[in-house]
């Protein structure tokens, strides 16, 4: 038979324990909300960093080509000046005119927002995102890992009835909860 003292005891413990493991589930919850945070924040990092590497690509391509027709115009310039006959010389100075409309559109297309200049700037905007995303998700590892260490302290109180174990599982898990709103609204802020 039990004494009404350890009855007493045992209810205690047993109500601690109870809080304590509403504080793991909470950690946890904490914990799937960081990870899908984290795994959102990455998979944007990549998608930017994809988008802004092709507007690179486009952007060289563009250069190239506007540089190959600079030297053709360069070329036709002084097979114009050496060509004798009218409709010979009308022809060439078609065809450098066309070049060089087709030079100014490869340096500014706004239209389509594919000159070169439009794609300096949409490279910049991807690039830009793409840090913040990366910024976000390196926040967000950090909370994944003090979650998991402030679930593991909670689970150790649990076992050694020790409860400055969980209440520093309950600060680790502030701590992460202000990082994680820090991950999500201010990405770049301090580190």
């Amino acid at each position: 038979m039990s004494s009404p003292a350890a009855d007493v005891t045992e209810t205690a413990a047993s109500g601690s324990n109870k809080r304590i493991a509403l504080l793991i589930a909470m950690l946890a919850l904490m914990l799937a909300f960081s990870e899908i945070g984290g795994k959102n924040a990455e998979q944007e990092s990549i998608s930017k960093n994809i988008e802004a590497s092709n507007l690179w690509s486009f952007f060289q391509a563009k250069t190239i080509r506007g540089t190959t027709l600079r030297t053709a115009v360069e070329a036709m310039e002084v097979d114009l000046a050496a060509a004798t006959e009218p409709a010979t010389r009308e022809r060439m100075q078609k065809r450098i005119d066309g070049w060089k409309q087709t030079i100014a559109r490869y340096d500014s297309e706004p239209e389509t927002n594919e000159g070169r200049k439009e794609l300096v700037v949409r490279a910049k905007t991807a690039e830009a995102v793409r840090d913040i995303a990366a910024a976000r998700d390196d926040k967000y590892d950090i909370v994944s890992g003090l979650l998991q260490i402030a679930i593991v302290i909670s689970s150790a109180a649990i076992i050694t009835g020790v409860t400055m174990l969980a209440v520093t599982g309950a600060g680790l898990g502030l701590l992460s909860f202000a990082l994680m709103l820090l991950a999500q609204f201010a990405p770049t802020a301090l580190f």
